[in-house]
């Protein structure tokens, strides 16, 4: 099964989350370091859209000032071009499968996409 994982290394819950992926047997993983490599708009729509919830769900609060700039309110459009400007503002981490996607917090939540 392939897995792909938009991961953080400096994530507790990201690396916990990459861990369990790893020692799956059978998983055909892809790690992408979405702070160097950031998706695009298209792409992170897409994954919230499998996974399930609204780009404003996938907005990272924590350490950002993702609630001071009114993120959390905003359309779905502004929330997703912050992001792609600011990839910090993307919660981690986000996982898909061909089960589907889901942002795994906590990092069992990647369990059902196996």
């Amino acid at each position: 099964m392939k897995a792909t994982i938009w991961h953080n290394p400096d994530c507790g819950t990201s690396r916990k989350t990459l861990a369990i992926l790893a020692e799956t047997p059978g998983i055909e993983l892809t790690i992408v370091e979405y702070l160097k490599q950031p998706p695009s708009a298209e792409r992170l729509a897409a994954l919230y859209r499998k996974a399930g919830i609204r780009p404003q769900q996938g907005l990272r609060l924590r350490g950002t000032d993702a609630e001071a700039r009114g993120l959390p309110q905003a359309t779905d459009a502004v929330v997703l071009a912050a992001m792609v400007a600011e990839p910090r503002l993307i919660e981690r981490p986000l996982v898909e499968t061909e089960k589907g996607a889901a942002l795994c917090r906590p990092q069992d939540k990647v369990l059902a996409l196996l």
